[in-house]
């Protein structure tokens, strides 16, 4: 009994420093420390969907990449960070003009860095250094989706070099048009948390170097009819998804930067997970129609592709319209997953099936679904087609995809011919057949299993 009581009058002298700040603060620093650490969680949420990646991409692919695969994340990540830091953050968000910011750069976490260089910031009370921390965790979303399109057979090199590049001159640019005050921002293109400025952007990146990469040994027959390569471990992909899926609570509803009013957050995170479940159950029952056979990875495509996609519109529609949008992705992806295969297209995690054709929709979608009272709640764009704002917010929405979308395929492609050129892009054969696991780093993710199994099987 001494015991807990001691323990109590710990807890209360620790307690009573925070509780004598809270009786002297003004309410306009409460909301401000509110909102800070609001924020702060929703950026730690974004940047452990880097470990849900990593468990989702290692799963889908073959056992003897599975150690290489997970462990690129955390060196990706690594990258992004340090590049984003030095001059995306800037590029992004940085005052200039209405292409990319000329300001920023290598950010201090200051306040009066904050005031001079961030006007785009400015409406959030949240300290600079957290605004660049979630900020770098959706840059680094972006470019997790875009070495989707890279695995199993892509040189170590490329993801240094092309993780760099994305980070500095790709994805910051689009970001600012969006986001930073550029001419799409000034045009009231709606995209809340980023199915364009982060998901159509990784995906087409995704695109290019799976269609310069060329197939995996193995995936296609000499008459071009596709073999199944399925990945190793469906329960690691599942784990990955549901951590992909609590980490969007961060990503769409920590895009309020905000706490406060009358509770935003709660209801974009609402949205946001009505979408999730409709994708899930639209894309089983479509697969299980397809195949005759309830194919759990294309359920798992499907909660992901109803993320991506209500990502642009959470703040934007009803739930209604949520779950139709959620829904209408979950089917639309499972589809163009199988077109793109059929056509000889190997995208090992179907990124831009997933990413791509989800956030084209979901960024087109709030040009159809958004309300006139959320667009105003939001003070982004107008009302969309179906509830009388006739076809000029489609229309917006259209541009910014097509913006986007050209000038990440163009950029994407750029660069890779020149890694190409200089370091190559893919491993030789014989590093392929034995899995990047060894080839690249001395040693299986699964040693033991591998051993028995041996390591030239171009199945495992």
């Amino acid at each position: 009994m001494g015991k807990k009581l001691l323990a109590a009058f710990s807890f209360m002298v620790l307690l009573f420093p925070t509780l004598a700040f809270a009786d002297d603060a003004t309410p306009v620093q409460l909301q401000g420390a509110i909102n800070a650490v609001w924020v702060m969680l929703a950026a730690i949420l974004v940047i452990f969907m880097q470990a849900g990646f990593a468990l989702l991409e290692a799963g889908s692919t073959r056992m003897k990449n599975a150690g290489h695969v997970a462990g690129k994340t955390v060196l990706t990540f690594g990258i992004c960070a340090i590049a984003f830091w030095a001059f995306g953050f800037g590029l992004a968000f940085g005052d200039g003009n209405s292409f990319f910011g000329t300001t920023g750069f290598f950010v201090t976490g200051l306040e009066d860095q904050a005031q001079r260089a961030f006007g785009a910031l400015s409406g959030s009370d949240v300290p600079i250094g957290i605004k660049f921390l979630f900020q770098l965790a959706f840059a680094g979303v972006s470019l997790a989706i875009a070495f989707g399109g890279f695995a199993e057979r892509a040189k170590l090199p490329v993801y240094f070099i092309f993780g760099l590049l994305f980070t500095i001159v790709i994805y910051p640019i689009v970001a600012h048009w969006v986001w930073g005050g550029g001419w799409l921002s000034k045009l009231g293109m709606q995209d809340f948390a980023g199915s364009t400025v982060v998901h159509l952007q990784g995906a087409t990146a995704a695109l290019v170097a799976t269609l310069l990469l060329k197939p995996r040994l193995g995936k296609y027959n000499k008459d071009k009819t596709p073999n199944l390569i399925p990945g190793h471990n469906q329960v690691l992909s599942v784990l990955g998804v549901f951590i992909l899926w609590i980490g969007w609570f961060g990503f769409n509803p920590g895009s309020t930067l905000s706490a406060m009013g009358d509770g935003y957050f709660g209801y974009i995170a609402m949205t946001t997970n009505m979408a999730a479940a409709a994708g899930a159950v639209a894309a089983l029952i479509v697969s299980w129609m397809y195949f005759g056979k309830a194919d759990i990875p294309s359920m798992l495509n499907g909660v992901l592709a109803a993320l991506v996609a209500i990502t642009a519109a959470c703040a934007f529609v009803d739930a209604w319209a949520a779950i139709v949008i959620g829904a209408i992705a979950g089917i639309i992806t499972f589809f163009t997953a199988q077109w793109f295969e059929r056509a000889g297209i190997d995208d090992p995690i179907y990124a831009f099936s997933v990413h791509g054709i989800a956030g084209i929709w979901g960024t087109l979608s709030t040009g159809l679904f958004a309300t006139p009272e959320l667009a105003e709640k939001a003070g982004v764009g107008g009302a969309g087609l179906f509830y009388g704002g006739g076809f000029h917010q489609l229309g917006v929405q259209a541009l910014g995809v097509f913006g986007a979308l050209a000038f990440v395929l163009v950029l994407s492609y750029i660069v890779l011919m020149i890694i190409k050129a200089v370091v190559g892009l893919r491993v030789t054969e014989e590093e392929e057949i034995i899995g990047l696991d060894l080839s690249e780093h001395g040693s299986y993710g699964y040693p033991e299993q591998m051993k028995k199994s041996g390591n030239n099987s171009l199945s495992q």
